[in-house]
């Protein structure tokens, strides 16, 4: 397999991105005042409501090729990792309104070059449920936010039933096989939080190349939860009653996985609503997260998690900088809306620099 290499000129920024990023990031800010009016509190604008906060490591594969060994993992080692599993809305709703879900890393002792502003040795990793971003670009974002944003206000039970036929429209094309990403984003199935693999959605720089990553499960006791669907109507926290009673009797493993950009046409930069083929370029395995059997939802640790501590595609090596539209506005829009929230919520954000900063 030939793959592409990185270079300052794979990117292509549109004329009008800026003004989109703008729009973005007023919009999802007048969500979160929005919702902190109802709630009393400001929570993040996506993945609000998380279902497990916990530590653990992550350890780089030996012997990996050198188009594997970049960035972070170009050395073997074992470094510690903090992870917040996490619903998609950016609001506190009941499970019913089964949207996608997301799994954000922070990778500690992590030295090297880093983005500007970023004055820790980390590296953060957002992921979330499903192979592509669908919203594809700056504009989409601003588009599907506007249309996010108009939802908010709105009862409970019209998100639920917004989310219930979107998971009956992808059960259908299931069955003919196909589907819609859009339709999984806003109508995710009731399956284990633990269960599903994870993916960053857009690319990354990855040293010499260009990647995308995913996190894909990878214990018997997680095989084991691949049938297990959630009652959502006699339990509207039943996504983080079972992610914390699964850390209460098992290790959950993940493998970390990077996929290599080797088709400029097939895998394009600019538009993370186009899935990359696994016939161009499949996922290979980087290293291994392993995250102990712990308790998962301490009240000291959720609230570090969801109030103080911060996950960015900006928490970054030079070697892992953030590549596309979308991503271009992820670094501003991240950055305005953890502002904002911690500013609200009077709680001083932190670049957690040490995993010894997270309580228990």
């Amino acid at each position: 397999m030939t793959y592409l290499r990185y270079s300052d000129d794979i990117e292509t920024i549109q004329p009008d991105e800026q003004e989109s990023i703008d729009g973005i990031i007023q919009g999802m800010s007048q969500q979160t005042e929005t919702v902190e009016k109802r709630e009393g509190h400001a929570v993040r604008a996506s993945h609000a409501k998380s279902s497990a906060c916990v530590i653990g490591e992550l350890t780089i594969a030996p012997g990996l090729p050198p188009e594997l060994a970049q960035g972070v993992f170009a050395t073997p080692g074992t470094h510690p990792v903090a992870i917040r599993f996490a619903q998609g809305p950016g609001e506190t709703l009941g499970d019913r309104v089964s949207t996608h879900r997301g799994m954000a890393i922070k990778i500690f002792d992590v030295p090297g070059d880093k983005l500007s502003g970023h004055d820790a040795d980390t590296q953060d990793f957002v992921f979330a449920t499903g192979t592509t971003f669908p919203s594809g670009t700056a504009q989409g974002f601003l588009s599907d936010a506007k249309k996010i944003g108009a939802a908010v206000p709105l009862p409970e039970g019209f998100k639920s039933a917004v989310s219930s036929l979107a998971r009956n429209v992808n059960k259908a094309l299931h069955a003919v096989g196909t589907e819609s990403p859009k339709a999984d984003f806003f109508g995710h199935p009731f399956s284990h939080p633990l269960a599903e693999p994870y993916f960053s959605q857009c690319p990354i720089r990855y040293g010499d190349y260009v990647a995308k990553l995913g996190a894909f499960p990878a214990s018997p006791e997680q095989a084991a939860l691949k049938d297990w669907e959630l009652d959502a109507k006699t339990d509207e926290n039943g996504f983080r009653h079972a992610a914390v009673r699964y850390f209460g009797e098992h290790d959950a493993v993940f493998e970390l996985r990077v996929q290599l950009w080797a088709n400029a046409e097939a895998q394009p930069i600019e538009d993370t609503s186009v899935d990359w083929p696994e016939e161009d370029s499949r996922y290979l395995t980087v290293g291994t997260i392993r995250i102990p059997r712990q308790e998962a939802y301490s009240a000291a640790r959720v609230r570090y998690f969801d109030d103080v501590m911060t996950f960015r595609p900006a928490h970054a090596l030079a070697a892992h900088r953030p590549l596309g539209s979308v991503m271009r506005a992820r670094l501003q829009v991240y950055h305005a809306l953890s502002k904002l929230r911690h500013g609200e919520n009077g709680i001083k954000a932190e670049n957690t620099a040490k995993i010894d900063q997270i309580p228990a």
